[in-house]
């Protein structure tokens, strides 16, 4: 029995599917394929999946937009659980439920519409709350986890909530990552503000992002060290424009790797390559931002 069909023989109401292929559904555009995927319509399934996974030995790895994530090469033979189904936004005053599945630019939309302020730094960030939340997504200006008041999660067989001090948020940095809990909900607090200045602000976000390198990449590569940048790092160690295989750091911005036809296997030797020469050269250890898959 396949692993597609061993899923759809105890959830006969999940939406699942054979095959699923990492390059069509990751930004960066490489990696090989897994058995099956699964999108569950909320917490609840999602917790029951997770719990029928772990009885079962399935491995399982989870996946928001795609945009900051390395898949490995070859089959991975388990599930890819997405949270496409997972729409939920709605608004009472200040304060915004969002569906992990929600993507960026429509709850900007929904958030313009009705004059909330204080997200608009997450304009052009290719991403969704779920994954914005466990990442603590943002820029120099602001991340997500300054607006969240709280995240409803789910593990194996049981769904639960977090206050904004229980995330443990930090640089790029949640309990979310630590601990592989799914995020399911975020809860926001924000702010009213007139809508030309919540225009200004989003049009300021739109230019500066306008100007960061095109192409297949997975954003910044490393978390900045504290008070320093990790590209001028790179670009002072001279790997602009350093290459393997189908893989290229950017001449544009040294923190983003362009891939260019390459394989995962290549955008890793460049990651491992950009992490020795500026250890060698500046004491410094650079971490990852993105998330690697199985």
């Amino acid at each position: 029995m396949t692993l597609h069909a061993r899923l759809k023989a105890h959830f006969p109401k999940l939406e699942a599917a054979e095959y699923f292929d990492f390059a069509r559904h990751t930004v960066i555009g490489c990696g090989g394929t897994a058995s099956a995927w699964a999108a569950p319509r909320n917490g609840e399934e999602l917790a029951l999946l997770l719990d029928f996974l772990r009885r079962e030995h399935i491995p399982y790895c989870l996946l928001g937009a795609g945009a900051n994530v390395l898949p490995k090469e070859g089959l991975f033979d388990g599930v890819v659980v997405r949270f496409c189904r997972m729409q939920q936004l709605c608004a009472e005053g200040r304060t915004v439920r969002v569906g992990a599945g929600v993507t960026g630019g429509r709850l900007l939309k929904e958030l313009e519409a009705r004059t909330l302020a204080g997200a608009e730094f997450l304009t052009g960030i290719p991403m969704t709350a779920g994954g914005a939340a466990a990442m603590n997504a943002g820029v120099r200006e602001g991340h997500l986890g300054d607006l969240i008041e709280s995240v409803a999660c789910a593990e194996a067989g049981r769904t639960f909530v977090l206050t904004n001090a229980e995330c443990r948020f930090s640089e790029k940095d949640s309990i979310f990552l630590r601990e592989k809990l799914a995020v399911t909900c975020v809860t926001l607090n924000l702010k009213y503000s007139f809508p030309e200045e919540i225009a200004r602000r989003r049009c300021y976000f739109r230019r500066k992002r306008a100007s960061l390198p095109k192409g297949r990449s997975m954003g910044c590569v490393f978390v900045n060290p504290e008070g320093r940048s990790a590209g001028a790092l790179i670009d002072g160690c001279g790997l602009k424009g350093t290459r393997i295989g189908g893989a290229r750091v950017s001449e544009l911005h040294a923190n983003f790797i362009i891939n260019e036809g390459g394989t995962s296997g290549d955008v890793s030797a460049l990651i491992a390559h950009i992490q020795k020469i500026v250890l060698e050269r500046t004491g410094i250890l650079l971490r990852e931002e993105i998330q690697r898959l199985p």
